[in-house]
C-alpha cells in the first residue's frame, strides 16, 4: 500500500479535484479590493444555477451546521412554533438548534432508512395551524435517504402559511435542486460534499416570502444575520472576512460543473448510486433504503451476517480506503459509501472491488467480482440509453 494514497469514500469531506486545489493556491488578495468584487461577480450567478433560483445565494465562512443555525435564527421569530421533520441524525440536529433558540418545537420522527411521507406532514399541519416554519433534510446523510422535497414543499404551502426550510448539505451540487420551482423558502448547503471543496464555506438562499419574515425578525443575531449579508452583497462584498482561498476554489468548482452541465452532474450521481446499489444486491447484502428513497450521493449498507466495523477496518488497513460508519443508534450496524462530487463510475468500481476483497478477508463467503460485474452492467446499460 502507498501510505500517501488515501481513497476517501465517505459522505463528506469528499475528494478535491486537482484543478480546484491549484485554484485555492493562488496568491492572496485584499478582501475589500476590486479583485474580490470581480471574483464575487463571477461566482454568484453560477451559484444561483446550482440552487435553481433567481434569488441571491450567499457564500458564508462557516460549516454546514452554521448554515442550519443561520436558517433557524433568521426564519423563526422568538417563541415561534416550528416543525422539524427528523429522518436521521441531521434532522435531529435541526431540532437541537431550534431548542437552543427556545422555539416551540414540534417533531415528526421518521424511521431511519425511510423517507418522510408528505401525508404525515399534511395531517400534522392541519392539526397544528400555529406552525410558522417547517424544517426538513433533503439528503439525510446518516441513512442515505433522499426526502421528497418537491412534494413536501407543495404540502407545506397547501396546508399552512409556514416557511419551508431545507438542509441540502449532502446533496446540492449532486442532486436536482429547483428552489424556486419547488417552493423552497430557505436552502442551505456546505462546501465539503458535492461542492468538491474543503470544509469551511456554507451557502444559503432565501425566497421573497422568507425575506419578508427575515427582515421583520427581532431574533438577536450578529455574524449569522442574513440581512447584513444581503446588504453587503448589493455592493459585491461580504460583511466579514471571506474565506478567499475557498472562493478561489469555488470559482473553479462552478466552472467544472458548468463544463459538465448540471443535468449531466446529476445523472452521473444517479448512475453511481445505481451502480453501488446493484453491486450489493448482487452480493445479497441488505441496503438500508429502498430504490425510491435512495440518495444519489451516499449509500447506506446494513449487513445482516457480518460486522460492518470489521469491514471498514480491513479496507482501511489494506487499501487506505475510508468508508463511513453508522451514527447514533446505528453505529456499528451500518456502513456508508459516499459517491459525490469529484467521484466517477471508475471510482465506484474501484471501491466496490476493494470492498469485495475486504468481505473475503473478514470471512464473508462471496463470489469475487459478482458485485463489480453487476455495477459494470448498470454502467453499460446507461451507456446504451
Amino acid at each position: 500500500m502507498l501510505k500517501d494514497q488515501h481513497i476517501l469514500r465517505i459522505p463528506g469531506p469528499s475528494p478535491i479535484p486537482p484543478s480546484v486545489g491549484r485554484a485555492m493556491n493562488q496568491t492572496m488578495i485584499g478582501h475589500r479590493g476590486q479583485e474580490t468584487k470581480e471574483l464575487l461577480e463571477r461566482i454568484l450567478p453560477k451559484l444561483k444555477s446550482v440552487f435553481g433560483t433567481e434569488q441571491d445565494v450567499f457564500p458564508v465562512a462557516g460549516s454546514g451546521t452554521a448554515g442550519l443555525e443561520m436558517a433557524v435564527s433568521n426564519a423563526a421569530h422568538p417563541g415561534d412554533d416550528v416543525l422539524v421533520i427528523v429522518s436521521g441524525a441531521f434532522g435531529d440536529r435541526f431540532a437541537n438548534i431550534c431548542e437552543a433558540f427556545q422555539l416551540r418545537l414540534h417533531r415528526i420522527d421518521v424511521t431511519w432508512g425511510d423517507a418522510v411521507n408528505p401525508q404525515d406532514v399534511q395531517e400534522y399541519l392541519q392539526a397544528h395551524p400555529e406552525i410558522k416554519v417547517v424544517f426538513a433534510t433533503y439528503c439525510e446523510t446518516s441513512t442515505g435517504v433522499l426526502n421528497p422535497i418537491k412534494a413536501l414543499a407543495e404540502t407545506v404551502h397547501a396546508y399552512s402559511d409556514a416557511l419551508f426550510v431545507v438542509d441540502g448539505v449532502s446533496c446540492l451540487g449532486g442532486a436536482e435542486a429547483n428552489m424556486d420551482k419547488w417552493g423552497v423558502d430557505i436552502y442551505v448547503t456546505g462546501s465539503q460534499k458535492a461542492f468538491m471543496l474543503p470544509a469551511g464555506l456554507m451557502f444559503i438562499a432565501a425566497s421573497e416570502r422568507a425575506w419578508k419574515v427575515i427582515e421583520a425578525n427581532p431574533q438577536p443575531r450578529f455574524y449569522l444575520d442574513m440581512r447584513v449579508y444581503r446588504k453587503n452583497l448589493d455592493k459585491l462584498s461580504t460583511p466579514y472576512t471571506p474565506a478567499l482561498s475557498l472562493l478561489f476554489g469555488l470559482e473553479q468548482v462552478l466552472n467544472l460543473m458548468e463544463e459538465e452541465g448540471l443535468d449531466n452532474v446529476n445523472r452521473r450521481h444517479m448512475l453511481m448510486r445505481d451502480m453501488t446499489r446493484a453491486a450489493f444486491k448482487a452480493l445479497d447484502i441488505p441496503l438500508l433504503t429502498t430504490e425510491e428513497d435512495a440518495s444519489p450521493t451516499v449509500t447506506a449498507v446494513r449487513p445482516d451476517d457480518f460486522d460492518a466495523e470489521a469491514l471498514r477496518s480491513v479496507v482501511k488497513e489494506q487499501f487506505n480506503l475510508t468508508l463511513a460508519g453508522g451514527q447514533q443508534h446505528m453505529k456499528g450496524s451500518v456502513f456508508r459509501i459516499g459517491h459525490m462530487g469529484y467521484c466517477s463510475p471508475a471510482d465506484v468500481l474501484q471501491t466496490l472491488s476493494l470492498i469485495e476483497i475486504g468481505l473475503v478477508k473478514i470471512g464473508k463467503d462471496i463470489p469475487l467480482g459478482k458485485g463489480v460485474q453487476a455495477a459494470q452492467e448498470i454502467y453499460l446499460q446507461q451507456e446504451e440509453k
